[in-house]
């Protein structure tokens, strides 16, 4: 079977395509790109969301990578991709393996590689681990790393993660303000993660869905409108302002206001935009994928600010990206590098 990465990595229904024979090859695929990239001393981190055998496929790749000679940077629980994102930049890791399917049912795994910079690869690099699965497949044993076995080490990214976003989000206004508030992680990765924020910051947060479970209620992980009933109740038992959910992986977001009308995510992308801007004075430019929605460019437009839009969609490419600061280039194909999300609105400082 030939493991193809698309968009957003590589994603299969377990036990089917799925299976520990192809997670190997696709690992080890990965593996021989690194060591092609940094031949001695490369680092990478390994994390999952909350699905089946996640703690298993994690340490089949710790082992393979290891025997490669690079050291593996371990997760012990499930972590939101954002967060290992900025780990990988943080720790200046040469890449990360991600086993999640993200909002896919619950049915599904995959495995999601990001670059040095915390992007998700794109198609020159996928392209390329392909190819070293494919190589790697036609060798009659496995090739001997140049490399002395590598020991795996731990990593906890949540605590510098949370306190990264303190300092870009101003709570105390968000205190003062008197929000109650209701988050759903949907059994995902995010679990600990924005209502440990909240309640840090002296916020009322409650929670619904805050436990694992493999089969995430029985559907797919999505902070869709018609999967929000739960939330919607725990809103109204404690009459919550705003309630918020984020997809398997938290990369997607779902928010709910006081009267339990669901808005888009692009709604509310549109509105931060235009809030970046007349606020916090943001006016140097805004790049956007083409799946976004067109209210980017009208506002761009209203606001007399430079667009860059990519000419067609890169994988998990951030929904909009703003620029504070004035940049000395920045086309949109360079703009796609910087954070990752598949729904998000992020900065470039």
């Amino acid at each position: 079977m030939q493991i193809k990465f698309g968009t957003s990595g590589w994603r299969a229904v377990m036990a089917e395509e799925f299976t520990f024979v192809n997670v190997r090859r696709a690992v080890k695929g990965i593996a021989r790109y690194v060591v092609s990239q940094k031949p001695s001393g490369a680092r990478v981190i390994v994390g999952r969301d909350p699905r089946f055998l996640g703690e298993t496929f994690c340490s089949i790749a710790s082992e393979i990578l290891s025997t490669h000679g690079i050291t593996p940077l371990m997760i012990a629980d499930a972590a939101p991709t954002p967060a290992i994102a900025y780990a990988v930049i943080r720790e200046h890791a040469d890449g990360a393996i991600n086993f999640t399917a993200s909002h896919n049912p619950p049915e599904y795994n995959g495995i999601k590689f990001s670059a040095p910079d915390g992007a998700p690869a794109l198609p020159e690099v996928t392209k390329k681990i392909e190819a070293e699965i494919a190589a790697a497949d036609k060798e009659s044993e496995s090739r001997p790393s140049q490399n002395a076995k590598a020991t795996a080490q731990p990593l906890d990214p949540r605590g510098a993660y949370l306190a990264r976003l303190s300092e870009i989000i101003d709570f105390g206004v968000i205190k003062k303000a008197g929000l109650r508030v209701v988050y759903d992680p949907l059994w995902g990765a995010a679990r600990g993660y924005p209502d440990t924020l909240l309640r840090d910051a002296g916020v009322k947060v409650e929670t619904v869905h805050d436990y694992r479970d493999v089969l995430f209620g029985g559907h797919a992980p999505e902070p869709e409108d018609h999967l929000l009933d739960p939330l919607r109740e725990k809103m109204r038992a404690i009459k919550a302002h705003i309630g918020i959910s984020t997809d398997g992986d938290a990369d997607r977001f779902g928010i709910v206001d006081e009267d339990g009308i669901f808005f888009q995510p692009n709604y509310i992308i549109a509105l931060l935009f235009d809030y970046l801007v007349v606020s916090r004075g943001w006016k140097n430019g805004v790049a956007k994928s083409v799946a976004t929605t067109n209210m980017i460019n009208a506002l761009a437009k209203r606001h007399k600010i430079p667009l860059h839009e990519a000419a067609k969609r890169a994988p998990d490419f951030p929904s909009v990206i703003m620029f504070p600061k004035k940049m000395a280039s920045s086309p949109a194909s360079s703009a796609a590098r910087w954070l990752p999300g598949e729904a998000s609105l992020s900065e470039h400082n």
